[in-house]
């Protein structure tokens, strides 16, 4: 039986941005911005959304990576009451939360830090971080270096290997779950983390929350290192190579390039992860946003219909649902982070196709969930502007054909299964296949959604 997050729906929301909070932490004091994010629960709940991953969320300099207080909400965003609040109201709409774990680094206002600042060679957390040197010095003229993330020195790299730390980590993560009754953790730079932190991190969560879940953010290399046998380490890592392959399949006319993705992955004869549930997006805080990205803006329905159904776990990065636009060539990170009054945006945008189209396929996951966590992928057509498959279990199944082409495409594709009728999940029209086949015709930038009725 599919667990819950790897039937889920995802929405990721980043409330500093969100929220139009200050980019920079002063001493202004709380200020309940959660009020405002509380607004976007019956938007999640009306576009099928299952799950939210939200983060960064607690107190930080500035841009929430920098963490200062693991214990305490970001006060730009309110107090420790208030994200129970949020996580209570969310739990009541049968909306599980995913919140962000930065461990790999602090800021440079965390408490041990601090302290090294102060005491220098006598301070008792100097082993608390990578590198410290009192014979070197840094761009803040601390009068002492230390290893920083990617050399962005307000970002220092804790050391995992110091068994202090890790300890102090799986007490704040005890806390979370205690306190605000969270679901699951994204781990930032799960790349940079120690494998031996992980494993423990999931045999404590596993015993405190049998349905805890871990997801790592890891963008190259090989994610089943992170997921290993399904019970060692994490459940899921982020999909950065399916990522790349829905924009820029679309913008290559090059269906292939998502194809030949989807079979080294997850072909049940050979794929390098198969079985395992990758989290799939198309944008997020830290990439430019889909419709920035796509040359021709039609294939955000086709993109969006990919997501939902070939062999993932799919996230909606908050308003691209109606396809908000940023790019860091226009304002940096900022860009993809901008303040949204919900209500408002949803006057706006009320007759958003792409949001209808979002809606619409979180319903058709919704029902066919259990078939798109663990149903069998088929490839069915595969054209370099054609694409269409099945995913099917034993009891039911679906078929995705999706058209990038500038122009309606009359396809032909082979019945999966030979005694079942066909039925268009949108239009309600039933297809028969002829001679085994099904003939179709898919619009300019469109889906066709089937569902195998036995």
């Amino acid at each position: 039986m599919a667990k819950w997050y790897e039937e889920a729906v995802f929405y990721h929301m980043y409330p500093i941005g969100m929220t139009g909070a200050p980019r920079v932490n002063t001493k202004e004091g709380v200020v309940h911005r959660f009020q405002e994010l509380e607004k976007w629960i019956p938007h999640l709940k009306d576009i099928g959304v299952t799950a939210i991953y939200i983060g960064p969320l607690f107190e930080s300099t500035t841009h929430g990576y920098d963490t200062k207080d693991y214990k305490k909400v970001d006060q730009r965003l309110g107090d420790n009451e208030d994200f129970v609040q949020f996580v209570k109201l969310a739990h009541e709409n049968d909306i599980k939360i995913v919140v962000d774990g930065v461990f790999n680094h602090t800021g440079r206002e965390f408490f041990a830090f601090e302290d090294i600042q102060q005491n220098r060679e006598g301070s008792q957390y100097c082993s608390w971080y990578k590198g410290i040197n009192f014979g070197w010095n840094t761009p803040y003229n601390d009068g002492f270096g230390y290893e920083a993330w990617r050399n962005c020195f307000e970002l220092v790299n804790l050391n995992l290997q110091n068994p202090e730390v890790k300890n102090y980590l799986y007490e704040v993560i005890d806390f979370w779950i205690d306190v605000f009754d969270i679901d699951g953790i994204r781990l930032d730079c799960a790349d940079c983390l120690d494998f031996g932190f992980m494993e423990e991190m999931r045999r404590r969560t596993q015993a405190k929350k049998e349905d805890f879940w871990l997801m790592g953010e890891v963008i190259h290399g090989d994610y089943s290192r992170y997921i290993q046998d399904g019970h060692r380490m994490l459940h899921s890592v982020t999909n950065y190579e399916l990522h790349k392959g829905l924009y820029s399949g679309h913008n290559d006319h090059n269906y292939f390039e998502i194809a030949h993705t989807i079979r080294r992955e997850f072909d049940e004869n050979g794929g390098i992860y198969r079985g395992m549930k990758l989290y799939s997006f198309v944008d997020n805080h830290d990439v430019d946003r889909i419709m920035s990205k796509l040359n021709t803006k039609e294939h955000i329905f086709p993109v969006y219909t990919l997501l939902f159904t070939l062999p993932g776990i799919p996230s909606i990065y908050y308003g691209s649902e109606w396809g908000i636009e940023g790019s860091k060539n226009n304002g940096g990170d900022d860009a993809l982070r901008p303040a949204v009054e919900i209500e408002k945006a949803l006057k706006e945008k009320q007759d958003s196709e792409i949001l209808s189209w979002v809606k619409q396929l979180g319903e058709f996951h919704g029902k066919y969930k259990t078939c798109l966590a663990e149903g069998r992928y088929r490839e069915l057509l595969l054209t370099n502007r054609q694409y269409a498959f099945a995913r099917m279990t034993e009891q039911e199944g679906i078929i995705a054909v999706v058209n990038n082409d500038e122009n309606p495409a009359e396809v032909s594709i082979p019945a999966p299964v030979s005694d079942a009728s066909y039925v268009d999940y949108i239009t309600g029209k039933k297809t028969e296949a002829e001679n085994g086949r099904l003939n179709l015709t898919i619009e300019a930038a469109g889906s066709i959604l089937l569902e195998i009725v036995r």
